[in-house]
């Protein structure tokens, strides 16, 4: 067992680390929030300096490393700015399931252009009457001759609003039991007659990323758009959510550095009754225990993200990293509101920020009370 990141590893980082330093200005991240704009030129930026396709094989234009240096890279962009750098690595959202479950014309067609920054994903399965729950879908896909016509409205869809193309979970089979068994994945290209996105507004935290509500109105696609099997669209997305949690858990510990080391500082060079507050054991103290915590869940995530390089991903390690990581993440920003006082509540401190974006990763990918749930039915497996 080796502990540590190679050679190559810590060059992303430290690539990535720069990156940041020259791009990710305060002021912009402050702007963008405020505008709840897309860092458009960002995400190109970052995109062809690699950053955004590391887990993508050569081959379809990516750089050809895995879940562990993608992971890397989530973490020092969130750590720098906990909006812009999870907006900036979005843009390929959905793209694992073009990769293992696509066939090669879907790939070649799709990936190279994402890989360069050139196209964005989103892929849609979250429905307004259903949440969580999408063992069986309202969104529903009917065959008529060499046509499915789709009919059904998503909510919650990240990047939706300028997405080249979304991938959409449909109930195509209305009759089997469980319903989950008849489910089917379709690529809904952009432009489609029948597609319709409203992109929604005054979100809490991760104000930079692009948010919609995805409405299909008899949109019209063909067999070519299925995206891998017919009926087995939920285990391929049960898949995706194994790897994809592994990302937002770490831009959670990203989130979580990024907050600790502003309070961290603060406490250093804050001064209340002739000494700097870090002196104090109620502040000293709890910033020494959140950098434990911050330690212990990029461990989890590390290895979560290492179980799915080796081949050999493990769902309950996956979600234990997410629900660990993003519990940290709320917890950090809110010790670092609490050492910066009333400086923590302003914007310009960007704790705040920190804070309302920590939020999302107990939400989306699975909430906490889902990945609980996730952890202790492979509990009862194993025991």
């Amino acid at each position: 067992m080796e502990f540590k990141l190679s050679e190559e590893q810590l060059e992303i980082k430290r690539a990535v680390r720069e990156f940041c330093e020259n791009e990710f200005a305060p002021e912009l991240a402050l702007e963008l929030d405020k505008k709840e704009e897309y860092p458009m030129e960002l995400y190109k930026k970052a995109a062809k300096l690699g950053f955004t396709s590391l887990f993508i094989p050569e081959q379809y234009g990516g750089q050809g490393y895995g879940y562990v240096e993608a992971s890397i890279a989530m973490e020092e962009m969130c750590r720098a700015d906990s909006s812009l750098g999870i907006a900036t690595l979005i843009g390929l959202f959905g793209s694992d399931l073009l990769l293992y479950h696509g066939t090669e014309e879907q790939k070649k067609k799709y990936i190279p252009p994402l890989s360069r920054g050139e196209y964005i994903s989103a892929a849609a399965f979250t429905e307004p009457s259903r949440g969580s729950d999408i063992t069986k879908m309202d969104t529903i896909a009917r065959k008529y001759g060499d046509e499915w016509w789709l009919n059904g409205t998503k909510t919650f869809i990240t990047n939706a609003p300028i997405a080249d193309f979304i991938i959409v979970l449909c109930q195509t089979d209305t009759k089997v039991r469980p319903t989950y068994r008849g489910q089917t994945l379709f690529i809904v290209e952009k432009g489609i007659p029948g597609l319709d996105v409203l992109e929604q507004k005054n979100k809490m935290g991760i104000r930079c990323t692009a948010t919609g509500e995805v409405s299909l109105s008899d949109v019209k696609v063909t067999d070519a758009e299925i995206l891998g099997e017919l009926n087995r669209g939920f285990y391929h997305s049960m898949w995706f959510f194994d790897i994809s949690r592994i990302v937002v858990a770490a831009q959670a510990v990203g989130t979580a550095q990024g907050a600790f080391e502003i309070a961290f500082k603060y406490a250093k060079q804050r001064e209340a009754f002739g000494q700097p507050i870090m002196q104090f054991q109620q502040i000293g103290c709890k910033l020494a225990e959140v950098a434990t915590e911050i330690e212990a869940a990029r461990l989890l995530v590390y290895k979560a993200a290492w179980t799915v390089d080796q081949g050999s991903m493990d769902p309950m390690l996956t979600s234990m990293a997410k629900l660990y990581a993003s519990k940290i993440a709320v917890k950090a920003a809110d010790v670092a509101i609490q050492t910066l006082g009333g400086y923590g509540y302003m914007s310009e401190y960007r704790v705040e920020k920190f804070y309302r974006d920590a939020k999302i990763t107990e939400i989306y990918e699975g909430t906490s009370e889902i990945q609980r749930l996730t952890i202790l039915r492979y509990l009862l497996r194993m025991f």
